[in-house]
């Protein structure tokens, strides 16, 4: 029970690793605020963990919009005793180069998989200075440590991530906020296979994607949750601005 009598905010909760770390992070006690766009998958995470016995609050939101960010601090705020842990998992896997990038695919990235962290980290680091504390998590990825090719915007927004975390964990390290960031490899996640099944040959994208993984196969979400776990847990509490790996060996 690592988060007991903590409550978390977790955004992009629906699936993938957000959905893996809702149910983790619920099994070792805290109270859930699920944040996701996908109102169905919204509802089907809450129902798992409501299955431990765990409190969990849903909101319907997109992130990158700073009243819906209001709303999801001004619901949670109504319903739970404190923040402590906010956890910027959102995010979007835009294909392609800088040439076949539109402006607005572009724009729509950096909205949500950057200005999302500054909107939510906004909205939460005044509760957290005001009780003495917290810890934000974010996701960055492998691909802003090493490049692939047809990423751009995504690189260049996970990149972006590293930076805004190395800031906030210094701006913030003497009021007891620790900031750290995440750089998962390929996971194997709902969104991986939609953009596996976006490919001529489903099954020989996937091939090339474990063949870039040294250790020969795909991560998965629940790997990446215990990660998130000890990077949230009073285990990590000297740890803040790190920039954690866990991408079988792809960024050795």
């Amino acid at each position: 029970m690592q988060l007991k009598d903590k409550v978390a905010i977790i955004t992009g909760a629906g699936a993938g690793i957000g959905r893996a770390c809702c149910l983790l992070f619920a099994a070792e006690g805290a109270k859930v605020v699920a944040v996701d766009l996908d109102p169905a998958a919204l509802s089907s995470v809450a129902e798992d963990v409501r299955r431990t016995g765990v409190t969990v609050l849903t909101v319907q939101a997109d992130v990158s919009f700073a009243a819906d960010v209001e709303r999801i601090v001004s619901v949670a705020s109504e319903n739970v005793s404190a923040i402590h842990i906010l956890f910027n998992n959102a995010g979007i896997v835009p294909h392609g180069k800088i040439h076949e990038t539109t402006e607005a695919d572009w724009d729509r990235t950096m909205a949500v998989n950057v200005k999302s962290m500054y909107l939510m980290s906004r909205a939460v680091v005044p509760i957290f200075l005001k009780h003495g504390g917290g810890v934000i998590l974010n996701t960055s990825s492998a691909t802003a440590l090493r490049s692939v090719v047809d990423r751009a915007a995504y690189s260049a927004s996970k990149g972006a991530v590293i930076a805004l975390t190395k800031s906030m964990a210094i701006d913030y390290v003497r009021d007891g906020i620790r900031v750290n960031c995440l750089c998962p490899g390929t996971i194997d996640t709902p969104s991986l296979q939609r953009r596996l099944a976006a490919f001529a040959d489903p099954e020989e994208a996937r091939k090339q994607f474990v063949a870039r993984q040294p250790m020969g196969r795909l991560g998965t979400a629940e790997e990446v949750a215990k990660a998130a776990l000890f990077l949230v847990s009073e285990d990590a509490k000297f740890v803040t601005g790190a920039v954690f790996s866990i991408d079988g060996g792809f960024t050795v």
